[in-house]
């Protein structure tokens, strides 16, 4: 199944094609239950029917804006394009991608409506994915009252950020939280991580980001050695590791944690899928998340 699936009833099925051929989509024909099947894999869908049928059905499987897939309605007369759910996600764009067919879009999205971007058009827009999801709220409402600034910082650099300030890194699918012992070198920590990468089948250019404990914020080891990938690597503090749960017993209970790769990785993840739990490379230790 492709990405994007348009989805009519019998009657709107020619409409349904139109779009289908213009957005290289997938159609399928409306049915009790298949949002519970188009939810899992779908990244968009575009609905041609009654509003009041899409809220009725996807509502058992709305989860999270941020792995939802973004909803558009088009009104049965063929008129409208409305974004239902994921707007800053995927949705107000495709609405918009369809005017091209006649449709008018109706974004209702606070930052879009009013001609401004949001936190999360921006990331699209470069090519980026925010690691602190939670801060766009307060980040979309500064921007909304013109407060909200915004600072690009070309590394090497060491950025403390607030939890009403958005940080955007590079796209990919992986997290991976990273420890190390005292002293490490780049060398061990370069060879650590891509070891890990190949045993579990990932190329670099999807992992997202590192994360590890602010304890370590002076290992320049380990600093220079994520450098020399080179990938992005973040310091927590110890509330948010702490917040998670690690698959794995560990050692830095001693220093007041309940981890270090495993909860790093899951804090900063997608999906708070562990999907290789902490291996010990040396003096590395590695979890990978998605």
């Amino acid at each position: 199944m492709k990405d994007t699936v348009v989805l009519a009833l019998p009657q709107f099925l020619p409409d349904a094609q139109r779009i289908a051929a213009f957005l290289d989509a997938d159609v399928r024909e409306y049915r009790a239950g298949i949002f519970a099947e188009l939810f899992p894999s779908a990244r968009r869908i575009v609905a041609l029917m009654s509003m009041g049928i899409v809220v009725r059905g996807i509502a058992p499987y709305i989860r999270d804006k941020w792995t939802d897939p973004a909803v558009v309605v088009v009104t049965p007369d063929f008129a409208f394009a409305v974004p239902l759910l994921g707007g800053h996600h995927g949705a107000n764009e495709l609405a918009k991608e369809l005017s091209s067919l006649g449709l008018v879009p109706v974004i209702s999205t606070a930052t879009e409506a009013t001609g401004l971007d949001s936190a999360e058009a921006i990331a699209g827009r470069t090519g980026c994915a925010i690691v602190n999801r939670d801060s766009t709220r307060a980040v979309n409402a500064g921007i909304l009252d013109g407060t909200t600034r915004l600072y690009s910082v070309p590394g090497p650099a060491v950025v403390i950020a607030g939890p009403d300030v958005s940080i955007l890194v590079h796209r990919g699918e992986y997290a991976i939280g990273i420890g190390c012992r005292k002293g490490v070198t780049t060398e061990e920590v370069t060879s650590a991580i891509r070891t890990a990468l190949a045993g579990a089948g990932i190329v670099q250019k999807d992992v997202m980001l590192f994360a590890t404990t602010a304890k370590k914020c002076s290992e320049t080891g380990l600093i220079e050695g994520v450098a020399a990938i080179p990938a992005n690597l973040i310091f927590l503090d110890d509330d948010t590791i702490n917040a998670q749960t690690a698959a794995t017993p560990s050692k830095a209970k001693k220093i007041g944690l309940v981890g270090v790769a495993e909860p790093c990785a899951l804090a900063v993840s997608k999906h708070r899928d562990l999907v290789m739990k902490k291996k010990i490379f040396g003096k590395v230790t590695i979890a990978i998340a998605r």
